[in-house]
C-alpha cells in the first residue's frame, strides 16, 4: 500500500465532534442572544437556526475543511487498499479496472 496519511480513529472523531460542538454552540449563544434581545422563546430558535447556518458557512470554515479531508484521507486510503489487496489476490490484473473487458477473447469465460 502507498505511504498515505491516514487519520486516527480518535482524530477524526474528534474533528468531527469539534465542528459539531462548535456548530450547535453557535445556534445556541445566537438563540441566547435573540431572547436578550427580546424576541420570544420558539421565534427566536427559528431566526437563531435561519442565522446560524449561513454564519457557520463563513466562520467555520476551517473545521468543517478538516472534517472533509480527514473524510477525503480516509476514503483514499480505503480505496488504496483495496487496490493493494486485489491485486495480491489476483496478480495478473494491470490495475487499472476502468478499461472495459472484452468477454468475447475467452477472457474470464466463468462471467458469461
Amino acid at each position: 500500500m502507498s505511504e498515505r496519511h491516514l487519520p486516527s480513529f480518535a482524530n477524526w472523531m474528534g474533528s468531527l465532534w469539534g465542528y459539531t460542538i462548535l456548530r450547535f454552540g453557535m445556534f445556541f449563544a445566537l438563540w441566547g442572544l435573540l431572547l436578550l434581545v427580546g424576541l420570544e422563546g420558539l421565534f427566536a430558535a427559528l431566526v437563531a437556526l435561519a442565522l446560524s447556518v449561513p454564519l457557520s458557512l463563513v466562520l467555520l470554515a476551517g473545521p468543517r475543511a478538516r472534517v472533509a479531508q480527514n473524510v477525503e484521507q480516509r476514503i483514499e486510503a480505503s480505496r488504496a487498499a483495496r487496490r493493494d489487496l486485489d491485486q495480491r489476490l489476483d496478480p495478473s490484473q494491470d490495475g487499472d479496472l476502468d478499461e472495459p473487458v472484452d468477454l468475447s477473447k475467452g477472457q474470464h469465460d466463468d462471467e458469461r
